[in-house]
């Protein structure tokens, strides 16, 4: 088994305000550890990240209809949150879209890595965790949803998509299930 770890769209933008900013600081440590643990065990972790241009033309079409400006480039809060700890030798992708698959490099790059088995954590749960699982369910990944290093704006929809999820497409387990799985791996 080859475990990549996945973190998608920690950015400054979806943690300035409403509940996710009460939930930044756990929300940071979880993942710090979750990168740690896999650094640990020469995993290799992949960044992405959500960027928009100004005029939205690269946008969804929700953005586009309702003119809702968010990590938008070449801002401060198009950036990953710097509380993060990153690395040199950590992968980073730019996606346009909620799942990290669609018109990415990201399956290349799982592809090279040799990775089978990935382990995803981020924000939204409802949009980009969701369909980030699914494609990576339906190009045959095992996918690992990290339960203390995910989180939503809405609890409702936080805990509908992990039930979807936790149904048939994902294993969700928290940094020390996480923990003992690679050390079984």
């Amino acid at each position: 088994m080859k475990v990549a770890i996945v973190i998608i769209d920690m950015l400054q933008d979806f943690f300035e305000e409403g509940y996710l900013k009460y939930k930044k600081d756990i929300i940071v440590k979880n993942v710090n550890e979750l990168t740690k643990m896999g650094r640990r065990n020469h995993i290799p972790i992949i960044w992405v990240r959500q960027e928009f241009k100004e005029d939205l033309s690269d946008a969804p079409l929700y953005n586009k209809k309702t003119g809702k400006k968010i990590t938008i480039e070449w801002t401060e809060w198009a950036n990953f949150l710097w509380e993060l700890i990153r690395e040199n030798t950590d992968f980073e992708i730019m996606k346009k879209r909620y799942s990290a698959f669609f018109k990415t490099n990201l399956k290349y790059i799982l592809d090279k890595l040799e990775s089978d088995t990935l382990i995803i954590a981020w924000v939204n749960t409802m949009s980009c965790v969701r369909m980030s699982a699914i494609d990576a369910y339906q190009y045959d990944y095992k996918v690992i949803v990290g339960l203390d290093c995910i989180e939503a704006y809405d609890f409702e929809q936080h805990e509908s998509t992990l039930k979807y999820l936790r149904h048939s497409i994902a294993e969700l387990k928290t940094n020390n299930e996480i923990q003992d799985f690679l050390k079984q791996s």
